[in-house]
């Protein structure tokens, strides 16, 4: 064990039927030193806070978040205003305060677990994932910043000044610069080939397919895999390129695109779901005489399905391009419609330029 290097780290286990989350903000504070089976930590933990001054006080005291990890208006703002999207729709019936969440000093902190209202699917999962503070006064679809079709994305940076004061834009769950996200699914009850699954998506969470990969494939799909296409080359074949195709359009009329969108997302994530228990038992039942050909038929399951989902988000961008081409809107029997901007959109325009645009006569 190597000491005085500031390798700090301190772990607690989630009770069986409760949630944590977690946002780029240390979260432990207190903690039970003398708990093995629950808690677990670096030996230095404590002493070498002490020695670079960042605790004073008896070791029961000690809060690892408050040590090493001084809360800022940023980090409760940004990181636990996550926090709270996840809790809150997880465990209503808490009716945790909103305080803390939008940066009020002395609030009083979200607890390090809950115990959500009811048993979480995989389904709910998806659903945490996704969020943009809708339905709390964070909601980042109302205000001027979401344009006139109510888009619930801000470019970077987080934080502007003007006129010498600094302001900042939320942090949402799910925001435009995510490249990847994933929940891992994990069930020690099922063969290891086929209990582990890392349901995958790239880009934005809120208009992603997360997709089934499972643990044991011998072979990536080729629209995620390395070296096709970067941040710097686009590829028609990678899925990453063709989310953010649908997802970058979408952001210029996003209150009616995403209705598009989520169509196609939700038919394809149902059927996932819908499909895997029988999936799984074949292959459970497979296991049992020719392991290899689990592994074979998982890794074939899991291409498929991505490279489907792929040329569907390429057929979807095709689809949402011809139908919102120009700011009109084409319906199914080739009519062309062209909706109005909504009349708060309208108004924020008049307080904005007074009688510029009045029809005199």
């Amino acid at each position: 064990m190597v000491y005085e290097k500031g390798i700090v780290w301190v772990a607690i286990r989630i009770p069986d039927g409760y949630i944590s989350a977690h946002a780029n903000q240390a979260r432990i504070r207190q903690f039970p030193l003398n708990d093995p089976q629950n808690c677990r930590y670096a030996p230095d933990v404590i002493s070498f806070a002490r020695k670079k001054g960042y605790f004073k006080g008896n070791d029961k005291d000690f809060s690892f978040a408050d040590a090493y990890a001084p809360l800022t208006f940023e980090a409760q703002r940004f990181c636990e205003s996550r926090v709270y999207s996840v809790f809150r729709r997880a465990a209503p019936s808490l009716n945790l305060p909103i305080d803390y969440a939008k940066g009020v000093k002395g609030a009083q902190p979200y607890p390090l677990f809950v115990k959500p209202d009811r048993k979480i699917s995989l389904s709910d999962m998806f659903a945490l994932m996704r969020d943009h503070f809708e339905g709390t006064e964070l909601d980042m679809t109302h205000d001027i910043g979401a344009g006139p079709f109510a888009c619930p994305y801000r470019w970077r940076p987080l934080t502007w000044t003007v006129d010498s004061v600094t302001y900042f834009n939320e942090r949402a769950i799910s925001t435009q610069q995510t490249g990847f996200s994933f929940i891992s699914q994990s069930r020690n009850w099922l063969p290891n080939p086929i209990g582990g699954v890392l349901w995958f998506g790239v880009d934005d969470t809120y208009s992603t397919v997360y997709m089934p990969f499972y643990c044991s494939i011998i072979k990536v799909p080729d629209c995620v895999a390395e070296k096709n296409g970067d941040l710097f080359t686009y590829s028609p074949t990678a899925a990453f390129w063709a989310f953010n195709y649908v997802s970058n359009f979408a952001y210029l009329r996003y209150s009616d695109m995403i209705v598009d969108i989520q169509q196609v997302q939700q038919k394809f994530e149902k059927y996932f779901i819908d499909n895997q228990p029988a999936f799984e038992q074949q292959m459970v039942t497979l296991y049992a005489t020719d392991p290899q050909q689990v592994v074979d038929s998982l890794t074939h399951y899991s291409q498929y399905h991505a490279e489907a989902v792929t040329r569907a988000w390429i057929d979807l961008g095709h689809f949402l391009l011809v139908k919102y081409l120009d700011g009109n809107v084409k319906t199914n029997d080739r009519k062309v419609l062209h909706p109005p901007y909504p009349e708060k959109w309208y108004r924020a325009i008049i307080r904005d330029t007074g009688d510029k645009f009045k029809v005199l006569y």
